[in-house]
């Protein structure tokens, strides 16, 4: 098929359909180009321009964000953030989403975003330890959401099994609103010596750009437009956006990369994943941070499919692909080492001097534009924002307070909510053991993993409630980073950085940017105070379907260090006989976006309260001293569900229990203000324990042998057997996977 002739493409405008804005084009004609771009040129404006590439809708909210401490060796802008962990070590990692594409076809979808952060983290010269997800579904009675659940959780378990690498981590959430926009963010967390850093650069005059991997095909062809741009039923068809993973061939792809970049690495300039955008975006980009140019022979490229287009060689997405520019005079060598792993590896191209973006194919030049153009003179784009009708009408609402009449009841129906309820039977499809250094996997407030030849660990955690978001956008976004510090504290690490997904509907809607901008302040500030900083992360907007849009979630991953592995806590309750405290802030009404308001009246609403972070923070930090100083067993944070399910899931597998009294009333025990732990201590260390925590701390009762919960409220009593509790737990997500719709 003949493509379009510059003058055509003007007329017909087929840049619409690809992403480009009217007004971005006629800003490349007139001022970037001053003349007509050709087919492949316009293809590479409208990948390289979309947000999924360029962040021209967020890069003013991003800009908020801390990037920087004294532990960052490696901020945002590489293919993954780094920070120093002591003893000439670092840990790299980054988070991506994968939404839309595994909403379409949710095996592929979900596999290729695994494959995906992983190159990320190997690219960088880290070997990938460990994975985690965020997922959010719609309801599970609908039979699609089961359908996208099983795809999903079969897509990560099989290329993250396959490549060798424990998934530790991860959470998973049901709401309505996410029924046709599906979550699937992906985590990946690498270890490294920091002398292996490596940088995706195109440097030096002459030397080589080699393309090694698969061969290019047609799949994910304008993948990033794809991941830029509103969903619609219409759009359930389009699979020939979404990529197919190998992860086989990615196993060798990480081996081959890591020998060169570890024993090899005076061969190498720059090494950079092919994701969104393929080659488009890896070369462009590698150029860019080089201010350099590149000389590309397209016709050199490996093709898996005939009679290939620049145009469709340039952006297609294929993955098990990385770009490498090496030194010359290394070409052989480093063709010969891939060739070794069984790899294609094949010299495209040449850096030169001129800033100049030149590609040839079939004899011809189909593209002559400045690096830059692509890169750095993207138009960004005011947005305008205007407060949610919602929040100004939750004002003038008086605060819903739940009803409870049979505490235990409520208990063993909150126990039984999905987004609460046990998710073995999709964790148990992910390997979380394989490589032997998971100490803590799915299950645990955080996974941990050991770091092979020291005495250090790594906790890790994703977490996002886009409930809250839709509620407070600010202070929802200070619960996010809250919620996974929390999470890292618990198991007895001290959070060292974060990475994120920021997910939301579409930017121009005034409504969904405030959202965006005023949620991502409430983190940024959470940030600045909790010390984790941003090393790396993504935007995923545009998750809308058929005009409804997610309740805007942010997904944070965190990452934390143990100094010393004997001093890793886990969550569940060890020993009979210690004593139980409530670690954290007063317990308030903070019954706004709860499960038990979602479960009593099916809808979220109310306002949230403000948080005290420096509070939260000099609290989490002396709940960590007491930790590391040996005074404490067990640590569970508390989240949805309150105290009341954080007791309950600190009992569970077990075959302990609890005697506890609580000031608190039947509806406060499930309320669920944020930074309160439940936390056992040894009776002969609770002076100690008391003295570290002073007045964050009370004393709630012990842990007891005789396996049930027993529980004093001021206005209720109630026993609950924990097998009892512990089966409704674990039953209740496979009932309704297998019930009839």
């Amino acid at each position: 098929m003949a493509e379009m002739t510059p003058e055509e493409i003007k007329t017909k405008k087929p840049y619409l359909e690809w992403g480009l804005t009217q007004k971005e084009y006629d800003y490349i004609c007139d001022e970037l180009l001053q003349r007509l771009p050709n087919y492949t040129e316009t293809g590479l404006f409208s990948v390289m321009w979309s947000e999924h590439c360029s962040y021209k809708k967020s890069k003013p909210v991003l800009r908020l964000f801390p990037t920087k401490n004294e532990r960052v060796l490696q901020g945002p802008g590489e293919g993954a953030g780094i920070v120093d962990i002591g003893d000439g070590l670092a840990v790299v990692f980054k988070a991506e989403s994968h939404n839309h594409p595994s909403a379409v076809e949710p095996y592929e979808g979900a596999a290729t975003g695994v494959g995906g952060i992983l190159r990320d983290i190997f690219s960088m010269g880290a070997r990938p330890v460990a994975s985690l997800d965020s997922l959010h579904f719609g309801e599970l009675t609908d039979a699609r959401t089961k359908y996208l659940v099983n795809g999903v959780v079969a897509g990560i378990g099989g290329y993250g099994n396959c490549m060798g690498i424990p998934t530790v981590g991860g959470e998973m959430t049901f709401d309505e609103c996410y029924r046709g926009n599906c979550l699937v963010n992906a985590m990946s967390v690498g270890l490294m010596e920091q002398k292996d850093m490596q940088k995706g650069r195109a440097a030096g005059v002459g030397n080589a750009v080699i393309y090694v991997g698969a061969k290019t095909g047609r799949d994910g062809i304008h993948g990033a437009t794809f991941a830029s741009s509103d969903f619609s039923d219409e759009k359930e068809t389009q699979r020939s956006a979404v990529q197919v993973g190998n992860p086989f061939m990615e196993k060798l792809l990480m081996e081959a990369c890591l020998k060169l970049t570890h024993d090899h690495k005076d061969w190498l300039v720059g090494i950079q994943d092919m994701g969104a955008a393929g080659i488009a975006s890896s070369s462009c980009e590698m150029a860019s941070k080089a201010n350099s140019g590149l000389v590309l022979e397209l016709d050199k490229v490996p093709q898996r499919e005939s009679e290939m287009s620049a145009y469709e060689i340039m952006l297609s997405e294929s993955q098990e692909r990385m770009l490498l520019c090496v030194h010359k005079g290394y070409e052989e060598k480093v063709i010969n080492l891939f060739k070794d792993f069984e790899l294609e590896a094949v010299v495209i191209g040449r850096v030169t001097d001129d800033g100049q973006y030149l590609l040839k194919h079939h004899g011809q030049v189909v593209c002559d534009i400045p690096v830059k153009t692509l890169t750095d003179d993207v138009l960004e784009e005011p947005s305008q924002e205007k407060v949610p009708k919602r929040l100004l009408k939750a004002k003038e609402m008086p605060q819903w307070v739940p009803t409870i009449t049979e505490p235990k009841q409520t208990l063993l129906e909150l126990l039984q909510q999905p987004t609460i309820a046990s998710k073995e039977m999709f964790t148990q499809t992910y390997d979380s053991q394989v490589r032997t250094s998971t100490v803590l996997g799915p299950g645990s407030d955080a996974g941990v993993i050991r770091v092979r030849k020291t005495n250090k660990a790594l906790a890790m955690t994703t977490d996002g409630n886009g409930r809250f978001i839709y509620l407070d956008p600010k202070i929802g976004g200070q619960m996010a980073v809250a919620e996974a510090c929390a999470n890292i504290i618990s198991s007895g690490a001290l959070p060292l950085a974060m990475t994120d997904c920021l997910n939301y509907g579409d930017p121009n809607d005034p409504e969904i940017y405030y959202e965006l901008h005023h949620s991502v302040a409430g983190m940024a500030q959470a940030c600045e105070v909790f010390d984790t900083p941003v090393i790396s992360g993504n935007v995923s907007l545009y998750n809308e379907t058929n005009g409804e849009a997610i309740y805007g979630t942010p997904m944070v991953g965190m990452v934390g260090l143990i100094e010393d592995v004997t001093r890793i806590i886990p969550s569940t309750v060890k020993n009979a006989g210690d004593a139980l405290y409530l670690v954290g802030p007063k317990t308030k009404a903070d019954f706004s976006g709860s499960e038990i308001q979602k479960m009593q009246t099916g809808k979220i609403f109310g306002t949230l309260n403000e948080l005290d972070l420096s509070n939260l923070n000099k609290l989490m930090k002396q709940l960590l001293t007491a930790m590391q100083t040996g005074l404490v067993t067990s640590s569970h944070d508390a989240s949805e569900g309150g105290l009341g399910v954080c007791l309950a899931e600190t009992l569970f597998n077990s075959e302990l229990g609890a005697k506890v009294t609580l000031n608190l009333s039947s509806s406060e025990f499930f309320s669920e203000t944020p930074g309160r732990f439940i936390v056992s201590v040894p009776q002969n260390k609770r002076t100690e324990f008391e003295k570290t925590l002073g007045t964050a701390q009370s004393f709630l009762g012990e842990v007891d042998s005789v396996p049930k919960l027993a529980v004093t409220l001021t206005d209720a009593e109630f026993e609950v057997e924990v097998s009892e509790a512990q089966k409704l737990w674990e039953e209740a997500i496979p009932c309704l996977m297998k019930s009839k719709d």
